[in-house]
């Protein structure tokens, strides 16, 4: 079996008495939450495509996680204070507020750009896409992201692309703008992806990739472009979410008519998605599972693996526990964010290491892709 270094980056291979991280060159040892090296601090940097200049150094922190999450004290007393509902409802108010002037320090025009979807025909779009037998589990349906309803409305479908935007910038604050900054952190992604398909895959070629849980198709739009010979499906368990992706994709003017009809949306539950076993070569989970609880994040590695063809990629990207940026953030602003991320504590508990291996996967791989996200890659059985 393949084995993680503790820093994120090797693939561990077996060693007398352990295992030898392939980056490190050092030898590791289980401790019973997977395979990790005793090296911790690992110093990585991104550069700009464009002008090839070095816009963030970044590196792990110095614990496993950050103490604010997990069933630490600390994130005992962030909880409680969360449940009182007034001081709730401020809060969920102040971490909206928070990314709206991100946005707007950066040149993202979130108000102007709700405005112009509320005025547009994306409303016909759900007709369209929504799937009436589609069954929602009960946490799906409880507020979320700051909204009453989650991810069931118009109001967070239409703030997600103000946020995503927002998001790249506050992740990468040194790149000359969000588009910038975007590129270069779903860049890494993707490399990261390709990297591990061409070295484990066996040959498999990449003809149909699915993005489960893929939002307003942020993702699935880089990866269409990235792989451009491939069917690339999006499935997403909000049919608010799924109509903007479909609105932007019609009258993105740089999107080509093979690209356009590359890409097809699928309104599901990524953990029961009904689509044929063994039908893609790439499955990627991009910023899904810390909006999960630990049981439903079980079922979607699952279901991935069910999907996938022998020697088929799994990519998963999300907030990484081994952040430096993630575990040094001012109590006020975590706070701010668990907030909003109800599933939280539960996805920082998660062993997704031995998850993978649970279902199946081999040569488990992980990296730091951005300051404050990892990626990782592994393999369904050949």
């Amino acid at each position: 079996m393949s084995a993680l270094c503790g820093t994120g980056m090797g693939i561990g291979v077996p060693a007398a008495g352990g295992f030898t991280c392939s980056v490190c060159k050092i030898k590791v040892k289980p401790n019973g939450k997977g395979v990790w090296c005793t090296k911790r601090r690992v110093s990585l940097s991104i550069r700009a495509a464009s002008s090839n200049r070095t816009v963030v150094e970044y590196e792990t922190g110095k614990d496993e996680r950050a103490r604010f999450a997990g069933d630490d004290t600390l994130s005992k007393l962030v909880n409680l204070i969360i449940s009182v509902k007034p001081i709730y409802s401020l809060l969920k108010l102040g971490a909206k507020n928070v990314m709206v002037r991100t946005a707007e320090q950066n040149g993202i025009a979130w108000k102007e750009m709700v405005e112009e979807m509320k005025a547009s025909d994306v409303f016909a779009e759900k007709e369209n896409l929504e799937n009436a037998a589609v069954v929602y589990p009960d946490y799906y349906t409880k507020p979320f992201h700051a909204y009453e309803n989650g991810n069931l409305s118009w109001e967070a479908a239409f703030d997600v692309e103000p946020a995503t935007r927002a998001l790249w910038k506050r992740t990468l604050p040194s790149a000359k703008s969000w588009q910038e900054a975007g590129d270069m952190v779903r860049g890494k992604w993707v490399e990261a992806i390709q990297a591990h398909h061409c070295k484990f895959s066996s040959g498999l070629l990449v003809s149909d990739i699915l993005e489960l849980g893929c939002s307003t198709a942020n993702s699935t739009r880089f990866l269409a472009n990235y792989y451009n010979n491939a069917q690339v499906t999006g499935l997403d368990l909000s049919p608010y979410f799924l109509s903007v992706a479909q609105y932007l994709e019609k009258r993105d003017p740089a999107c080509t008519e093979s690209r356009r009809k590359s890409i097809r949306f699928v309104h599901g539950n990524a953990e029961s998605t009904n689509l044929p076993s063994k039908s893609f070569d790439i499955v990627t989970v991009a910023f899904l599972l810390h909006e999960c609880p630990r049981d439903a994040s079980r079922n979607i590695l699952k279901e991935a693996y069910r999907l996938l063809r022998p020697g088929g990629t799994i990519a998963i990207t999300d907030q990484s526990p081994k952040s430096k940026v993630i575990q040094e953030l001012p109590p006020a602003l975590f706070t701010l964010m668990k907030t909003t991320e109800p599933w939280l504590d539960e996805y920082y508990l998660l062993d997704l290491e031995s998850e993978l291996v649970n279902c199946g996967f081999t040569h488990i791989r992980s990296i730091l892709t951005s300051p404050r996200h990892f990626t990782c890659t592994a393999t369904a059985a050949m």
